[in-house]
Parts: C-alpha cells; sequence; structure tokens
C-alpha cells in the first residue's frame, strides 16, 4: 500500500509539532493499520492541515451551519461506495483533514499533555471520520475513542 499525505500548515507559526514529516509517517502508519476500513485499492492520498481558529471558523460556518471554531474538521471525499474501480496506479483521495492548533493548545493545557498528543488525537479522529467512522451514540464514541487510543499507542504518541 501507498500512501501520499500532504501536510499544510497554515497555522502562521512553524512550531516543531507541525513538522511535516512525523505527521506523513503517522497517517500513512494508520491507514496501513485499517486496511478494512479502506476502500480497495494500493494507493491513498490525503491532505492534513494545520490552522488557525479564524480560519476553522469560517470552515465550520460555511460547513456546518457552526458559528464558532471547533479542533478538528474532516471533509471526506468518499461518502459512499459507488463502486468505482480505478486503475491500480490511480491513488484514492480519502479527503481532507483540518486542524485548529489554537484550540489544540488550549486542550493540551486542559488535558494535562503535549501538543503532540493532542495533535495526534485530533488528526487520529479527523482520519477515522474519513474512513467513515462516526459517534452517534456513547458506545460508538468509546468505541472510536478506543480506536484513536491504540492508533496513538502504535506510534508511541502515549505510552
Amino acid at each position: 500500500m501507498n500512501c501520499e499525505i500532504f501536510v499544510e500548515n497554515t497555522f502562521g507559526q512553524d512550531l516543531p509539532e507541525l513538522a511535516i514529516a512525523p505527521w506523513q509517517n503517522h497517517c500513512s502508519q494508520w491507514l496501513r493499520e485499517l486496511p478494512k476500513d479502506l476502500p480497495s485499492a494500493t494507493n491513498y492520498e490525503l491532505t492534513l492541515r494545520f490552522t488557525t481558529d479564524a480560519e476553522i471558523h469560517g470552515l465550520n460556518r460555511q460547513y456546518r451551519a457552526k458559528d464558532q471554531p471547533t479542533d478538528v474538521l474532516s471533509f471526506a471525499a468518499l461518502e459512499d461506495d459507488l463502486g468505482i474501480v480505478l486503475p491500480d496506479d490511480e491513488p484514492v483521495y480519502l479527503g481532507d483533514i483540518i486542524v485548529s492548533v489554537d484550540t489544540a493548545q488550549r486542550q493540551a493545557i486542559a488535558r494535562n499533555h503535549s501538543l503532540e498528543v493532542e495533535l495526534g488525537w485530533l488528526t487520529s479522529h479527523g482520519l477515522l471520520h474519513l474512513l467513515g467512522w462516526d459517534h452517534p451514540d456513547e458506545d460508538r464514541l468509546i468505541e472510536m475513542l478506543d480506536r484513536q487510543e491504540m492508533l496513538l499507542r502504535n506510534v508511541q504518541l502515549i505510552p
């Protein structure tokens, strides 16, 4: 499996926690760990964008009709399995994950862990949403959080 992860930083600061290579590696590893959640293909792409509260607020208002910032948004490219078959060399674009670094910084402090760990929680949450996971009730939320914890452990973001 080949994974192309495009990481963008529109946050405006070059924080060590926003380095591109580790996030490309984390997302690629997570995709390899979730094969049953992926559409059938050999190549995958997604975009991870680190941004500000102002930008995510605008996106949240525009696409979710919520006039406030949020911590993470996911825009899945494949909402339904339409039976589209791509050539083996064509990547399947999974979608976009947008994370507010401003909110992540506040949440990291409130939860007493590092910014890197909080970004990991938010990015893995967004990735699961791209793959069709949702949490309409408490049981599904617990299942999703458990999967996120496993993903973070597997890339050594948490012990």
